[in-house]
């Protein structure tokens, strides 16, 4: 990529933004770009993502995981769940360095891009932690710590409620990230969300910046704590989602 592209990768970055009423450096949309090479790069050695053209990269990636950024507060204790190849929980951190971050994935191969990541945008308060949500749920060590627990198309919203609800704390908020038309899917988690000691704050239904693209973006209050039968042994969760 030469300079032109990455100029024109931070024009466009720094537009979509602005449109979001985000804040940011220079240095942050750089980082950026340093993100979208790594992950161009490598997605050639293993599939990270079906998205690989830049502009696409920035709005579908990068722009869509920021949609949430406003619901996190300085110094949060977050943990993203089935990051993948990074999202949202990296362009949180860029922007936010004071989040606490955990990400989580169970395959080995993501986690080893997730670390290049870090080590090349040289983040912070980030840690990297390879298992499957439902093993997490039950580690004394994060279970009931986080301020907020987020995922981006990982599950169904039952199955994702059994997956993050136990990791955050009493008053603790899960962000679950949606394409649009999710009305059914948040009918039938209603009870499942319930059982787990949470309820439903706000629904946000929006399209991403200069894009077609519906995203509806879940936000659960967790006001009781979660029964230590949940999370259920890996597997069940995603076969048996609770009614």
């Amino acid at each position: 990529m030469n300079e032109m592209q990455k100029e024109k990768f931070i024009e466009i970055m720094q537009e979509k933004l602005k449109k979001l009423e985000i804040h940011f450096s220079m240095e942050q949309t750089e980082q950026f770009f340093e993100y979208m090479k790594l992950l161009i790069d490598w997605n050639e050695k293993i599939n990270l993502t079906a998205i690989t053209e830049p502009e696409e990269i920035i709005t579908k990636h990068f722009i869509d995981s920021l949609t949430i950024l406003k619901y996190i507060k300085n110094d949060y204790k977050v943990v993203d769940v089935g990051t993948g190849a990074g999202f949202p929980g990296i362009p949180l951190c860029i922007m936010n360095p004071t989040i606490k971050m955990t990400l989580v994935d169970s395959l080995n191969k993501r986690l080893i891009f997730l670390q290049e990541v870090v080590n090349t945008l040289k983040l912070k308060n980030i840690e990297i932690v390879h298992a499957r949500a439902e093993e997490l749920g039950q580690n004394i060590k994060y279970r009931e710590t986080f301020d907020i627990a987020t995922s981006r198309a990982v599950a169904n919203l039952s199955t994702l409620s059994e997956y993050l609800i136990p990791l955050v704390k009493i008053n603790g908020k899960i962000i679950s990230m949606k394409a649009s038309n999710a009305k059914q899917e948040i009918d039938e988690a209603q009870n499942a969300i319930q059982i787990l000691g949470g309820q439903i704050e706000s629904i946000e239904e929006f399209n991403l910046p200069e894009s077609d693209i519906g995203r509806t973006v879940i936000i659960i209050n967790k006001n009781k704590p979660t029964s230590k039968k949940y999370p259920r042994k890996a597997g069940t969760p995603s076969k048996e989602p609770l009614k």
